[in-house]
């Protein structure tokens, strides 16, 4: 059962330059105590020809978390262009929000971004090398695609322990077992 269900990702800034930040609010709601912080992480998918061009924009430790509904916010860099295939510079790729608890990823949040040139003529009509000072790109909101791992978190370290002692255990037998969605604005 998971102790920390996510409720809301705001991309502050969706539709920016290439080489302009991502800025995310992120809510969540904790239902128990944590005895850690919460890792999340931004990874950038540079090709989908091979894991060895993404990039983890940036990662940053949430805590101690209090029980009940925690917002932050969290900005990641843009992206190293070097480390992209020019051939991938353009176009739509992927960026992938991940929270995890004690090296144990929990969920995963992604996006489709879609890189293109300001204007329609030079999108009719691109320069042979990428100008990047003339993309932007786009984090197509309206759809991510979520996905929920099952871990072990404290609570369930404790119910397993105090499995002989039937009061013990009763606590974590009540509590929720769903996620909520993840609208996005």
């Amino acid at each position: 059962m998971s102790i920390v269900h996510l409720q809301a990702i705001d991309i502050l800034n969706a539709e920016a330059k290439f080489s302009d930040p991502y800025i995310f609010k992120i809510t969540f709601e904790c239902i128990a105590p944590l005895e850690d912080d919460i890792e999340w992480k931004l990874i950038y998918v540079g090709s989908a020809e091979s894991e060895s061009y993404d990039q983890e924009l940036d990662n940053c430790m949430v805590g101690p978390v209090p029980v009940g509904v925690n917002s932050f916010e969290f900005e990641a860099a843009a992206p190293s262009p070097d480390k992209i295939p020019a051939s991938d510079l353009l176009g739509v790729t992927v960026i992938l929000l991940t929270a995890s608890y004690k090296d144990a990823e929990f969920i995963r949040v992604g996006y489709y971004v879609n890189n293109a040139y300001e204007t329609e003529e030079l999108r009719e009509n691109p320069p042979e090398q990428v100008d990047l000072s003339k993309v932007r790109r786009e984090v197509l909101v309206s759809k991510p695609r979520v996905t929920r791992f099952n871990i072990k978190w404290d609570s369930d370290d404790k119910a397993a322990s105090s499995a002989t002692n039937p009061a013990a255990a009763a606590p974590a037998a009540s509590e929720s077992n769903s996620l909520s969605s993840v609208p996005v604005s």
